[in-house]
């Protein structure tokens, strides 16, 4: 099942398919890490929803759901 990261819920496990986005915005989740078959679990959400912290490639990085809604997700868990 696909679906965006930012409607992944606390646990829920992927993998990245697709990093769409303008170009800038593409650039920055390049940079981050974030890239097609890189694997992302969502560890925590703030208390309004947004940010949510990922843990990618062995680090924690805090994305905002604008941000988050560019990356295509294959569900693992």
């Amino acid at each position: 099942m696909t679906k965006t990261l930012d409607t992944f819920v606390v646990g829920q496990q992927g993998v990245v398919k697709i990093v769409n986005g303008e170009r800038k915005i593409k650039r920055r989740l390049f940079d981050m890490g974030i890239t097609p078959g890189a694997h992302i679990m969502v560890r925590k959400l703030a208390p309004l929803g947004d940010p949510m912290e990922i843990t990618i490639r062995g680090y924690e990085l805090t994305l905002r759901k604008v941000e988050a809604a560019f990356v295509t997700m294959e569900v693992t868990k």
